[in-house]
């Protein structure tokens, strides 16, 4: 049939059909779709691999859908198919919409739900914490948008304020999420990967006992901050877990302070012994209803961190070293005081060194008597540097019983 505009106009369905074509002789390929309700639309209709294929027109002018179906029939013949290429293309434009979606802080949310609930909540936090203080411009923007360029940009900022450190880690961060969210489908590229990151210098920084005694008496005032800072000196435990440290982590006499393994780094408990300094601190630590937290900020954590830092150099004149550090120092210091180095290790609970490996395995000793000796020991050598009197020189061994 000659399709006309007039013709077209007059056609209709069959009866008990629910729609039939009618194909055009003036053009080759060109259909007329006519549904049983009255509709009527125009489709291209080729071969292509022995597989039918057809692509619908709309509803446009004779003429215009004549020329549709020219042209489609043109590229079949130049051995494309346009069906295929249309429904990649329309698949394209669906993931690229998808993606435009995609915010960075979405993605972040996502990363937090999905991926980091199986890690430590302090990781977890800390890496999306990180993203969103390196990146905060990017967040209300599609992740796909953010590229190598700004990452780099931004990571060399940090690095240039004097925190190769904090670039290090939050391009770790970054790295480890798209990766995520690459296996998963939702982005195709990673701006954080093999970036060209300097290498953090290993800190070697031990306070020296003026040091500390310096800072310890720069935390007699009351406050949250100056109990933790206390607690890190004469417990060697990591920042977070002594910040967080909660009231139910503690037995009933105060000795115990029992880090759960979803709050420690390496993910093991850990069972601190305090010490009678310790313990003191802990008792003059006031307790707020509602709140958990032995040291707790005005709003749940503490959180007040660089100013009070900033307040606490000021005031013991110690400059150039970092919370961690005082960490080291416990370590260095029960060593110096005659410490076994397992019973350093389990102190700091670490599983590497001493514990790594095969020893790690069957070495299950918890060390417990020693631990506890080796933190009076080092709370009595504090208590001393704080006093200005002579600090013991060693620590009595205790040994298992054969």
């Amino acid at each position: 049939m000659k399709l006309t505009e007039d013709r077209i106009t007059k056609l209709e369905c069959p009866a008990g059909k629910k729609d039939v074509l009618f194909f055009d002789e003036v053009q080759r390929g060109l259909a007329v779709r006519v549904t049983s309700a009255g509709g009527k639309t125009y489709l291209a209709q080729y071969t292509f691999g022995g597989s039918k294929r057809r692509i619908p027109l709309g509803a446009p002018t004779l003429a215009r859908a004549r020329s549709a179906a020219a042209k489609i029939l043109g590229d079949v013949a130049q051995g494309l198919d346009p069906a295929a290429d249309r429904k990649a293309a329309a698949l394209e434009a669906r993931r690229k919409a998808a993606h435009q979606a995609l915010t960075l802080e979405a993605l972040l949310d996502q990363w937090s739900v999905l991926r980091l609930a199986d890690k430590r909540e302090s990781y977890a936090a800390e890496a999306v914490r990180a993203i969103k203080v390196a990146f905060p411009k990017q967040l209300p923007l599609p992740a796909v948008d953010l590229d190598r360029a700004t990452v780099v940009k931004i990571l060399d900022g940090l690095t240039k304020d004097g925190k190769p450190a904090m670039a290090a880690r939050t391009a770790a961060y970054g790295r480890a999420c798209y990766q995520w969210a690459i296996r998963r489908g939702s982005i195709e590229a990673n701006p954080f990967a093999a970036l060209p990151i300097n290498p953090t210098v290993k800190r070697e920084r031990v306070l020296t006992d003026a040091e500390l005694r310096a800072i310890w008496q720069a935390t007699a005032k009351p406050g949250s901050f100056s109990l933790i800072v206390r607690m890190l000196m004469l417990t060697a435990q990591r920042r977070d877990e002594v910040a967080d440290m909660a009231w139910s982590e503690l037995s009933d006499d105060r000795s115990t302070w029992t880090i759960p393994a979803n709050r420690a780094k390496n993910g093991v408990d850990s069972i601190v012994p305090l010490a009678p300094q310790a313990r003191a601190i802990i008792e003059a630590a006031p307790r707020y209803k509602g709140n958990p937290l032995v040291f707790p900020g005005e709003r749940g954590a503490f959180s007040g961190w660089s100013k009070s830092k900033e307040r606490l150099d000021r005031d013991s004149g110690v400059k150039d070293w970092r919370l961690h550090d005082l960490r080291r120092t416990a370590a260095t210091g029960l060593q110096r005081l005659g410490v076994r180095l397992e019973v350093t290790e389990a102190v700091l609970n670490h599983i590497a060194g001493s514990r790594a490996g095969i020893v790690g395995v069957y070495q299950k000793h918890t060390w417990a008597d020693e631990k506890r000796a080796a933190l009076n020991a080092w709370g009595e050598h504090i208590a001393a540097i704080a006093d200005g009197r002579q600090a013991a020189d060693n620590v009595t061994q205790l040994r298992r019983n054969a």
